[in-house]
């Protein structure tokens, strides 16, 4: 499995900004998948997670309402959606796969063994 992360960049406090992953191989819509986001000096921590079987979601409590999680099976691919960005919300975005996760949601980075290379969203105040 080959993730490719994608849509980062610079973006004002207030602003939305939609990130996608693209993932290859052929277990994507049996796997669970997530995102994950490290501030610099700060340890990864969880973001959003889905079920690309049966679409079950997980938004981290403190980003509900803000971030969204989605996927489309036709093209590989899940997206987070960001409102109402923060400069807190400044960080290294990483997507992750766990192939035949069945309808799981994992919150955690140890459950994940496949990992995008990261895109940098930047939040300016």
């Amino acid at each position: 499995v080959q993730l490719q992360a994608s849509g980062g960049g610079l973006v004002q406090a207030g602003g939305s900004l939609r990130l996608s992953c693209a993932a290859s191989g052929r277990t994507f819509s049996h796997s669970s998948m997530a995102w994950f986001r490290q501030a610099l000096g700060k340890e990864r921590e969880f973001v959003a997670a889905i079920s690309t079987s049966r679409g079950s979601t997980v938004v981290a409590d403190s980003l509900k309402g803000r971030f969204t999680i989605s996927k489309d099976n036709a093209k590989n691919s899940i997206y987070l959606r960001m409102n109402n960005v923060k400069p807190e919300d400044t960080a290294v975005y990483y997507c992750a796969s766990r192939p035949w996760g069945g309808n799981n949601v994992f919150t955690t980075a140890g459950e994940y063994g496949y990992w995008g290379q990261g895109t940098l969203v930047t939040v300016s105040s």
